[in-house]
């Protein structure tokens, strides 16, 4: 691919200027101390090795002590952990990149022995679906109590303080609001884990009230321009359903549309199989904001979607793991290397910080 690829072209996102359309997806990789979260060293190569990329979103963030989903996982509750971010946002933006940090909540999709026997609160007592890896081995879900408003306005609260730590002390250039993939926010959103049958349950809008109050308070903090949100309308991981998926994908794309954050990243397709489709062109007719396309996509088909306008940038998960220098190999037509799934979870450098540079 030339260097006229629209891929390479910079772009603005709200208060965010990028050199090129090519974003690093927030992937879990598990690599955080488990007892302290606080991220390590080998962090700081990972991410600065992949500063190139446009915009790089980070793996997501325990935003209280009681919020961790996976082993391994970083936060960004304690000034140990906001400095230890602070080198590698530093290093990232030593090398021109930029960094925004994924904040979340699991609601259900936790359970009490990763969190020191903490309450498991959900928007309803209604469990997720599958198993958990915990320290006692693979675990049930565990039938969460239902969420009471002051539950839900102190969860509102831990959103807007997390999001103006991580910018204001450890020098992230925004944030990433996580509501897919199953946890909180996506809990509240969907009628099959949203029983309630209050202000925040039963019609679309009563679902997204929650998303609306977490996306305004953390807009307060640190500026809406700086706010992202990772949506994921189909995606049925942890049992996640909705009852009309289509009707969901337009509501969500509106409500997201009125709240003028700085992006959407829109995961594409439900990775479980149960929802057929891709919701990109459903979402993008009612989103007029920067929208970021993610899941699947090669080098031509990026190129191409991004060059129609449907997408404004693409986001890469799988191959900047792979291929720390993706930008480069986009720029001068270098093949892209594959990542080993066996390394995706473990510990160590392998398969994290050890993938050559191309020649």
């Amino acid at each position: 691919m030339s260097t006229s690829s629209p891929l390479l072209t910079p772009f603005r996102a709200g208060a965010l200027n990028l050199r090129n359309r090519i974003v690093m997806a927030p992937l879990t990789r598990g690599r955080a101390d488990p007892v302290t979260h606080v991220p390590t060293p080998m962090m700081l190569d990972h991410y600065a090795q992949r500063a190139t990329a446009g915009l790089i979103i980070t793996e997501g963030c325990m935003i209280a002590p009681d919020t961790c989903t996976y082993y391994g996982m970083p936060g960004v509750y304690s000034t140990e952990q906001l400095l230890a971010w602070r080198t590698i946002t530093d290093a990232v933006h030593a090398r021109g990149g930029a960094i925004v940090c994924q904040i979340w909540h699991p609601g259900r999709a936790t359970h009490a022995s990763l969190n020191e026997a903490a309450d498991i609160m959900g928007p309803s007592a209604v469990a997720a679906e599958g198993v958990l890896h915990t320290p006692m081995g693979k675990q049930p879900f565990p039938t969460p109590r239902e969420m009471t408003l002051d539950d839900i306005a102190n969860a509102t609260r831990l959103y807007a303080t997390a999001a103006a730590n991580c910018v204001n002390i450890a020098g992230f250039d925004g944030v990433e609001v996580h509501a897919a993939n199953g946890f909180l926010i996506d809990q509240f959103l969907r009628d099959g884990a949203n029983q309630r049958n209050d202000a925040y349950g039963g019609s679309f809008e009563n679902r997204s009230r929650f998303l609306v109050e977490v996306v305004t308070a953390v807009g307060a903090a640190i500026g809406r321009d700086r706010v992202g949100v990772h949506a994921a309308p189909f995606n049925g991981y942890f049992g996640q359903s909705d009852s009309r998926p289509w009707d969901f994908v337009r509501h969500l794309a509106a409500t997201l549309n009125d709240l003028e954050v700085a992006f959407v990243l829109l995961l594409r397709r439900d990775l479980t199989g149960v929802v057929p489709g891709d919701a990109t062109a459903a979402f993008r007719a009612a989103y007029r904001g920067v929208l970021i396309g993610n899941q699947g996509y090669d080098e031509a088909e990026a190129s191409a979607t991004v060059g129609s306008s449907a997408l404004d940038a693409v986001a890469f998960g799988a191959p900047f793991i792979a291929n720390p220098d993706l930008v480069a190999r986009i720029e001068k037509g270098i093949c892209w290397a594959i990542s080993n799934p066996a390394t995706y979870y473990t510990q160590g450098v392998e398969g994290y910080n050890d993938y050559p540079i191309a020649a």
